[in-house]
């Protein structure tokens, strides 16, 4: 059975994992599914999702301002412009998730982005055209054949910590799908914003 959307106390209709705690609200109301077409910030989704591998998206938020000023705000050239001593010294920050491979993989990911905007023309224009046929919404699923494709391409590109369910769990995140259920609020605004957003092109 679909999880239900969820009656919060302040009157709004959510996604059932949406509504607390208050962490976890902010950012389904804000955040969640609103499309993104900035290549910096499609990064910072594609990290994070990444550390959140086998943890909690509540711990990744809490420390989501820790990463941010460890990875220079995300900033793609800034990070793939770091260096083994800037590993080490992240593996030292308790406000960051302190994983070797996901470091290192972070800095990876940054140079492999570098060369895969440059082709594509943008990293939006990459992502975006992952983007599925249909209104259908997907949230029972961990995977699509997007997703999956996405993942493996990616793979033969040389990224890191980016499987087919971190790759969907980022479509989902960026709104490149609008998985928010059909009775949560959120939904029609999200949907509003992708009826008229301009897709960024892939050459």
């Amino acid at each position: 059975m679909e999880p239900a959307a969820v009656l919060g106390d302040d009157g709004a209709t959510r996604c059932w994992w949406g509504d607390a705690p208050a962490d976890y609200r902010a950012y389904h109301d804000g955040e969640w599914g609103m499309p993104i077409v900035d290549d910096d910030l499609l990064f910072e989704r594609l990290v994070l999702e990444g550390f959140q591998s086998g943890l909690s998206w509540l711990t990744i938020l809490r420390r989501r301002p820790g990463f941010r000023a460890a990875f220079h705000q995300f900033d793609i050239a800034e990070v793939a412009a770091m260096t083994p001593g800037d590993v080490e010294r992240l593996l030292g920050d308790p406000s960051i998730i302190r994983h070797r491979g996901k470091v290192e993989s972070t800095i990876n990911n940054a140079r492999r982005a570098l060369d895969l905007a440059a082709e594509a023309g943008s990293l939006a224009g990459y992502f975006w055209s992952y983007e599925p046929a249909g209104a259908g919404r997907g949230a029972l699923q961990a995977t699509s054949p997007e997703s999956t494709a996405m993942a493996r391409d990616l793979k033969r590109r040389g990224f890191t910590f980016v499987g087919p369910t971190t790759a969907y769990a980022f479509m989902q995140a960026t709104g490149i799908v609008n998985d928010h259920l059909r009775e949560c609020w959120a939904y029609a605004r999200v949907e509003a914003v992708r009826t008229t957003l301009a897709r960024p092109s892939r050459p």
